[in-house]
């Protein structure tokens, strides 16, 4: 490839051809401040504020967009730049509702930080404000688009990485508002819930449905037993709200912090990984043996997922697995196995499970994930996020914790239930497995390892005793798009394949931590790796909790009260729009 000189204060630096400028600035040692500009997203040059003086241009150019040519001479720091950064912002905030104190995003909000550093006087403009509407009538999200400042980064993820494309700018002008085609609200169109939106929005305009007073209260309620379950990616990410390093392992920590805030019991959600893998290996192996089954079978465990092939490939629903998610068995199991365990009324049990993602909020809340007497099997699902702002409200100092084990029975997680948090660890744990339920035997823990990375679309072939199987990984849906298209058009043919709605899986979940635009998902997902290397037990079929699970309660897998507690028909998903779980 072509290689491009220019100097960029002075400073000269040599790059690709068709660089921005951008970019080139940031390899030679300067961060231009953008807020509309998101890597391999969005560089469409709306906001204006990465403006640079380029030598012979006749007026600012938006960095972002721009691309170096040779000998180019760039300045990002003039007089004239900074006084136009400023202006540019100061209008922003004329229009933006600046709640700063009561915002989610408050100090963690890339508005308000531009703000600080410039020196920016937010009551310089006055004039007439964006008629404020607030949309909070579904079970997961909420948009405020007296926030929004019309970056359109919601809308390029939504349709560049997630294919969904059912949020746009309406209207024209002082009127142009980001919303839904003819203003109907997310409960009405094709969303899935995944939250990725929430997670490129720079500022307060989008985030999850707060849900912590449920919780509160329930805590405050010494007539309810509650228990807390966290996923296998929230050990990896917590922590990064509390300064310690990226992808930090604070297992230990966070059950010490929980137990702190109140939760009667605290487990791992790894536990029910784990037993979603006997069921799905075991169903996985029904199918391969049944000539009329429908194959390839595809994981059932993301309900972004679930919800994106139900309105784009209705055709595909029989090749889903039946099982439910690791969240939802967890629930059942807590309110019927656990309940008889620890001798308290299912009814007096509160479940509470912390996600990396929002759309498990909508999935606790489907008809079809009710217990019975039309409970819940989990009351409330928590993003990271929240559970974040309910230790900070707690005043727990996270630091100083001792760490503290899990609880059991619900409490162990073999190496193969924690790599469920990160692309292709599902596949690679239901592989392990599968040769054990094959041969007898186990296998190497890592004789299977070629799905792993962060390639959109994985394909291997899996040699257990002979027998060739053939898998397919993919993350993010618009790679799952491509991914059935190609399966739906015949293109290709496999036996098992994985799909998880976001970006580097559940790692990269919408309900993570936001770092002002990073991806976190491959230095999370690393951590996960690494834990499951270190693993005492590293084969789901040899979780403890999980023998004694079938030994005391559900029989064997696939049995009549598995089947009724731990499998549903994906078919009937809906996504209700009000209500909580």
């Amino acid at each position: 490839m072509k290689e491009v000189t220019l100097k960029i204060n002075d400073i000269s630096v040599t790059v690709p051809e068709g660089t921005r400028i951008l970019d080139a600035a940031r390899q030679a040692g300067f961060t231009i401040p953008t807020l509309c500009y998101y890597k391999d997203l969005t560089n469409e040059g709306s906001c204006r504020v990465c403006v640079v003086e380029v030598k012979g241009a006749r007026s600012l150019v938006a960095s972002c967009s721009a691309v170096v040519a040779e000998g180019m001479e760039v300045y990002t720091n003039t007089p004239k730049v900074l006084e136009s950064r400023k202006t540019t912002i100061e209008l922003i905030l004329s229009n933006h509702e600046k709640k700063c104190l009561s915002c989610v995003r408050s100090t963690n909000c890339e508005l308000q930080k531009l703000s600080l550093e410039y020196g920016c006087d937010e009551n310089r403009f006055h004039g007439i404000k964006t008629p404020v509407t607030v949309e909070e009538d579904n079970a997961y999200l909420v948009r405020d688009n007296a926030k929004c400042i019309l970056c359109r980064r919601c809308v390029a993820a939504c349709k560049k990485i997630q294919s969904v494309g059912v949020i746009g700018a309406n209207y024209r002008g002082f009127n142009t508002m980001i919303g839904c085609a003819f203003d109907r609200s997310l409960g009405a169109v094709d969303c899935v819930a995944c939250g990725q939106c929430i997670n490129v929005c720079p500022v307060g305009a989008l985030s999850e449905r707060d849900d912590t007073k449920m919780v509160i209260d329930a805590l405050a309620d010494k007539s309810k037993t509650v228990i807390v379950g966290t996923a296998p990616s929230v050990r990896v990410a917590l922590g990064e709200e509390f300064g310690y390093p990226i992808g930090t392992d604070v297992e230990g920590k966070m059950v010490a912090a929980l137990r702190r805030m109140g939760f009667n019991k605290v487990f791992d959600v790894d536990m029910t990984a784990d037993l979603t893998i006997m069921e799905e290996g075991y169903e996985f192996l029904e199918r391969l043996q049944d000539k009329t089954a429908a194959l390839p079978m595809i994981t059932s465990c993301s309900p972004g997922w679930i919800r994106f092939i139900e309105f784009n490939y209705p055709e595909l629903l029989p090749h889903l697995s039946t099982c439910k998610s690791p969240q939802q068995m967890f629930g059942a199991i807590a309110k019927t196995y656990y309940a008889k365990v620890l001798g308290v009324e299912p009814e007096r049990l509160f479940v509470v499970s912390v996600m990396p993602c929002t759309a498990k909020k909508a999935e606790c809340a489907l008809p079809s994930m009710m217990g019975e007497g039309g409970a819940p099997d989990v009351d409330v699902a928590l993003t990271v996020r929240e559970m974040v702002r309910m230790i900070r409200a707690s005043h727990v100092s996270v630091d100083t914790l001792v760490e503290e084990p899990l609880d059991t029975p619900l409490g162990f997680g073999t190496g193969a239930g924690v790599i469920f948090g990160a692309t292709g660890g599902v596949m690679e744990a239901a592989v392990r497995s599968a040769y054990y339920l094959v041969t007898g035997k186990n296998p190497d823990a890592d004789f299977f390892t070629d799905v792993r990375g962060l390639e959109g679309w994985k394909e291997a072939v899996a040699d257990i005793d002979g027998t060739k199987v053939r898998v397919a990984v993919a993350h993010g849906l618009g790679n799952a798009a491509r991914l059935l298209d190609a399966i739906r058009d015949g293109r290709v043919s496999y036996d098992f394949v994985e799909v998880m709605a976001c970006p580097g899986g559940c790692v990269g979940g919408g309900g993570q931590p936001i770092h002002d635009g990073c991806e976190l998902a491959a230095e999370r997902g690393q951590v996960l790796w690494g834990l499951d290397a270190a693993a005492d037990i590293r084969f789901s079929h040899e979780n403890p909790d999980v023998q004694a699970c079938y030994s005391e309660f559900l029989g064997a897998p696939l049995s009549p009260l598995a089947e009724e507690l731990l499998h549903t028909d994906h078919h009937a998903w809906t996504m209700p729009n009000e209500g909580a779980c």
